[in-house]
Parts: structure tokens; C-alpha cells; sequence
């Protein structure tokens, strides 16, 4: 019986001394992407194939292989820690991609490898998915008006174009990765990598046309580190 009376305050001293330890001091890395140089002149695309998507896109949207901002911003640039960590748990919720007025939507999807791919058509007429993996099984799948999700996932890690056959402007990519920290830049350039530990990290910017680049960083404790990506860009029409 004594040595329950002595057991007792060890405990509550020993989860005192592991809650006065606090969180885990997370960081964060934002930054911009931006352009150097003259960006390509984006065509208009050509819907005339499917008039109902035709019609909701009035003017016709533009290819969004180069996507640009104020002050030189570049966007759908994937930004995501490349080395210096371990790789993140699987997450359970599953990401989205959908087909929507003839377009992929969002136009660059990232995720993790293995995460479930839950592929969406609201159209009301056929799609053809085709990714087009170089380390992960190729597949073309037709999905018809009104069915159900598309479920699947990559193990690789890579970027993988994909498009439809049926509509062959609809273009897009999703980008597998080993990490939870990631982002797609929005229309101003913007990324924020959340919830960082401490540590020295690569940072790597990548966009389907210009390839990547990459920095390295270091975290140390809660603070928020800034950096910043410059694509040199020539101008091309597409």
C-alpha cells in the first residue's frame, strides 16, 4: 500500500514536467514566386467542340500553362519541402479534382503518395481521364455524365500530366508528393508552409513549364522564415 502513495506524485510530477515542455515549436516558411523576363501570350481556348462549355465561357478562357499576376506573381507554381524531412503520414481525408465547364479544376492538384485521388465530373456529357505517369501505372479512363467518383492514388512520388482525350485542351497536373508541407501559388504568387519543426530543409518551387528550383532554409523555433523563387521566363504563344 506505501508504495501507491509513492507512485502517485511521481506520476503527477512527471506529467507536470511533460506539460511544462508546451507544443512543439512549429515555424512557418512563406514567400512569393515570381517571373523574370517577358511571359508567353496565352491563347484563347477553342471550345467550339462542346458548345455548352462554350457558351458559359464567354470571353473564352485562356491556356493556363503560364498563369501570371501583379508584380510579376506566378502562379500554380508548386512550392514544397523536397529534403530534410521524414515523410508525413498518409492523411485519411481524400483531395478533390474536378471537370467542370470543360476544365480541370483546380488546375494543378497536389497531394501526398497514397492519399486518396477522388476524380469529379459535373458535366453533362462524357469526360476521358488520362494521366500520363512516368514512375507510377498508366491508366485512361472514360467517365460518363451523372457517375460516381473516380477513387485512386499514387504511390511514386512525381508530377503527372493529365488530360482528356475526348477535350483536348482540358490539361492540368497533379503533383505526388512525400510531404504534407506544400502549397500551389495563388494568383498573386503567394505560398505558406505551415507547422514546421525546426531544422535545415530544401525548398523546392516547381511549374509545369519552367522546371524547378530549390533553396535551402533553416527553421529554429516558432519563427516565420521568408523566401522567395524568380523564374526567368521568354516569351512563347501556346
Amino acid at each position: 500500500m506505501r508504495s501507491r502513495y509513492i507512485l502517485v506524485p511521481a506520476v503527477v510530477a512527471l506529467a507536470v514536467m511533460v506539460g511544462s515542455a508546451g507544443p512543439a515549436p512549429f515555424g512557418t516558411i512563406e514567400g512569393k514566386v515570381s517571373y523574370a523576363g517577358t511571359p508567353p501570350k496565352m491563347r484563347p481556348i477553342d471550345m467550339g467542340k462542346e458548345p455548352i462549355c462554350a457558351k458559359e465561357h464567354n470571353p473564352p478562357l485562356l491556356a493556363q500553362n503560364v498563369v501570371t499576376g501583379p508584380a510579376n506573381a506566378l502562379q500554380y507554381v508548386v512550392v514544397y519541402i523536397s529534403a530534410g524531412e521524414s515523410p508525413s503520414p498518409i492523411p485519411s481525408e481524400p483531395v478533390r479534382f474536378d471537370q467542370k465547364g470543360c476544365m480541370y479544376i483546380p488546375h494543378i492538384l497536389a497531394m501526398q503518395a497514397d492519399q486518396i485521388l477522388q476524380i469529379y465530373s459535373d458535366d453533362p456529357f462524357s469526360h476521358n481521364i488520362h494521366p500520363r505517369p512516368k514512375l507510377n501505372p498508366e491508366w485512361n479512363r472514360v467517365q460518363p455524365a451523372g457517375s460516381m467518383p473516380i477513387n485512386t492514388s499514387w504511390h511514386m512520388p512525381e508530377f503527372i500530366e493529365v488530360k482528356c482525350d475526348i477535350h483536348p485542351w482540358m490539361h492540368g497536373y497533379f503533383a505526388v508528393l512525400n510531404t504534407s508541407h506544400y502549397a500551389v501559388t495563388d494568383d498573386n504568387g503567394n505560398f505558406s508552409l505551415k507547422g514546421i519543426l525546426p531544422g535545415k530543409y530544401t525548398v523546392t518551387a516547381w511549374h509545369e513549364q519552367y522546371d524547378a528550383q530549390s533553396q535551402e532554409i533553416v527553421v529554429a523555433g516558432t519563427e516565420t522564415k521568408n523566401i522567395n523563387f524568380v523564374f526567368n521566363i521568354k516569351p512563347q504563344l501556346h
